[in-house]
C-alpha cells in the first residue's frame, strides 16, 4: 500500500520514512502541505497520508479538510502528527475529516498499529466497493459499475480524441439451457461464457453483464473494424465452448450474438443513444439467424 508522508521536519521525515520502509510499505514525501496537495490530486495517489499538524503555507488541518472536500473514488485515510494534546486540538482534527492521531514524539509500536489500523480500514472499504460493483454469479462489473465506467470512457475518448467500440452480447437461446437442464446448470453456462469473454480480451478493455444472459463490453481505442473483428473472434471461441454438465457424461453447447457499434466522438453521443445502437446491431443479428455479429 502507498502512504504519504507530511512533515516539514527533515529528523521525523526521516524517521517515518524509515520505519514505514521497514514495514514493506510504499512511500510518498512531501515537506508542506502544497507539496502533498499537488501528488493527491494525481492518478494512483497514496490512500493513506500521515501528515504533520503544523506547517509552513499550508499545514496538516487545512491539507485535510481540502482533502476531504474532494470527489475521489476511494478513501483516503488521514493521520495527523502532532506535538498539540488539548482535548480542543482533537475536536478540531476531527471535525476538519482526520481518522487517527499520534502525537509527538511518536512510539514505534504505536505508528505501526495506527498504520495498520488505517491499512485495514481502506482494505475493507475497497472489498465492500468491490462487492458492490461487481455481478456475484459471473464477476464481471453489475450494470451500474459498468454505465458508470462507460461514463468515464466515453469523456475520455472525446477529451483525448482516441477512438472507443462497444459490444453487446446475448447468449442464443439461453432459456432452452435453463429448461433442458435446470439452473445450476445456466448459472455454469454463464460463468463459462463470460469466462471465454474476458480470456478473450484484452486488459484493458471491460465487461459487464447488462441484465438476464446479456453482456455489453467496451473497448477503448478500438474503432468499429477492430470492435467487429474482435466480436467476431468471442463468437467463435463461444461457439466452440463445451461445457460439461455436472454428475452427468453430458455436455453443453452454446452460440452468442453479437451487436457492435463505434462511438462517435463529434456528435457526442449519449451513453442511452451508444446502448441503442449496439442493441439495434444485435437485434438484427438475431433476426438474421443467430450466431454471428452485426455492426451499425
Amino acid at each position: 500500500m502507498k502512504i504519504l508522508i507530511v512533515e516539514d521536519d527533515p529528523i521525523f521525515r526521516r524517521i517515518l520514512e524509515a520505519n514505514l520502509l521497514e514495514w514493506g510499505y510504499d512511500i510518498v514525501v512531501a515537506s508542506n502541505g502544497s507539496e502533498a496537495w499537488e501528488i493527491i490530486q494525481k492518478p494512483e495517489s497514496p490512500s493513506l497520508i500521515i501528515s504533520d499538524w503544523m506547517m509552513p503555507g499550508m499545514d496538516g488541518l487545512t491539507l485535510c479538510r481540502k482533502i476531504r472536500r474532494m470527489d475521489m473514488q476511494g478513501y483516503v485515510y488521514f493521520i495527523l502528527l502532532t506535538a498539540k494534546g488539548e482535548k480542543r486540538d482533537v475536536i478540531d482534527g476531527l471535525e476538519a475529516g482526520a481518522d487517527d492521531f499520534l502525537t509527538k514524539p511518536f512510539n514505534q509500536e504505536e505508528l505501526k498499529y495506527r498504520t495498520r489500523i488505517g491499512e485495514r480500514i481502506i482494505n475493507l472499504e475497497r472489498r465492500i466497493l468491490e462487492l458492490a460493483n461487481t455481478d456475484a454469479l459471473t464477476g464481471v462489473m453489475n450494470r451500474r459499475a459498468f454505465m458508470e465506467r462507460m461514463e468515464q470512457e466515453t469523456v475520455r475518448s472525446r477529451r483525448d480524441k482516441i477512438p472507443l467500440s462497444f459490444i453487446l452480447a446475448d447468449i442464443d437461446h439461453f432459456k432452452k439451457v435453463n429448461d433442458t437442464y435446470g439452473h445450476q446448470v445456466g448459472d455454469l453456462v454463464l460463468q463459462r461464457f463470460t469466462a471465454t469473454v474476458s480470456a478473450s480480451m484484452r486488459p484493458y478493455d471491460l465487461i459487464g453483464r447488462y441484465g438476464g444472459e446479456e453482456f455489453v463490453i467496451c473497448l477503448p481505442g478500438a474503432d468499429g473494424l477492430q470492435a467487429a473483428s474482435a466480436a467476431e473472434r468471442i463468437r467463435k471461441k463461444v461457439e466452440a465452448m463445451e461445457i460439461i454438465v455436472p454428475d452427468s457424461s453430458k455436455s453443453v453447447s452454446i452460440t452468442a450474438s453479437f451487436g457492435a457499434t463505434a462511438y462517435s466522438v463529434e456528435s457526442r453521443e449519449s451513453m442511452d443513444s451508444i446502448i441503442k445502437k449496439a442493441d439495434d446491431a444485435l437485434y438484427r443479428a438475431k433476426n438474421e439467424g443467430r450466431n454471428r455479429v452485426c455492426t451499425t
